[in-house]
């Protein structure tokens, strides 16, 4: 008589169970291993053409009409219409929007009406400024106001000093900026700190306002202004490497004369 043997698990022979296999397909089908993850290659080609589809159809996106106009030969003039149409419409909704252009001084007794109550119909930006002719940064940033308030005329700039508006307000926190949007203060900023200090320019600030959603990332006058950057990186560079094969030129000269 045979001795019984005793009770063991049955020990299944798997190799990789991620390979496919009619083995691993059997051993599934008993959920003894698990279902094959989906393989990821497929969701990744669709994302790839999605994303190639959408740069395709927004390849016109910030052109102005003119550039619009010079793709006249190289473009469906249906989809070209498109885009005129869009920049068009842009264009109507900003000059209706450019109520005004300046900065404007307010009293205390204006602030609520000026600035809080306006801020429901479009943005409103206030600086608190310094009563003092030595603040350099406030000074520069009522330079900064009048520059963005001619080239955004749809968002309201005020200025009111900062003592004025608040009894007791130390000249060391001015400048001070506080932007309104919906009726409600949405940022209230310390001198600029969140820029680059007494070296900050209007292309500084605007990207701060970007930050803020004051101005939309995709605003066409702020492509211009990069774009007119870049060509003063590029002459710059020019010229700084004229300068220096002219330096070169001198020097071998010199050489010539040892």
């Amino acid at each position: 008589m045979n001795p019984s043997l005793p009770d063991m698990p049955i020990q299944v022979p798997i190799d990789d169970p991620n390979a496919d296999t009619e083995w691993n397909d059997i051993l599934r089908k008993h959920k003894i291993i698990p279902e094959r993850a989906p393989s990821p290659t497929p969701l990744i080609e669709e994302a790839f053409h999605e994303a190639r589809r959408l740069a395709h159809e927004n390849r016109l996106e910030g052109l102005d009409l003119d550039e619009l106009d010079e793709l006249e030969d190289i473009e469906d003039e249906q989809f070209l219409e498109g885009y005129r149409q869009k920049r068009m419409q842009e264009i109507s909704a900003l000059a209706a929007a450019a109520l005004h252009g300046k900065v404007y001084p307010i009293t205390k007794p204006e602030y609520a009406r000026s600035v809080t109550e306006a801020s429901v119909s479009y943005p409103v930006l206030l600086h608190l400024s310094s009563s003092t002719h030595g603040n350099t940064a406030s000074r520069l940033l009522s330079e900064l106001f009048r520059q963005a308030a001619q080239k955004y005329p749809e968002i309201k700039f005020c200025e009111i000093p900062g003592n004025m508006c608040i009894e007791g307000y130390p000249d060391k926190n001015c400048p001070t900026i506080l932007v309104y949007k919906g009726g409600e203060l949405t940022k209230n900023l310390i001198g600029l700190g969140e820029m680059r200090g007494t070296d900050t320019k209007l292309h500084d600030f605007e990207r701060w306002l970007v930050e803020q959603g004051v101005l939309m990332q995709g605003d066409m006058r702020l492509r211009r202004r990069q774009e007119e950057e870049d060509d003063r990186e590029k002459s710059a560079a020019v010229g700084i490497k004229s300068a220096s094969n002219k330096a070169r030129v001198d020097d071998d000269e010199d050489s010539d004369w040892e």
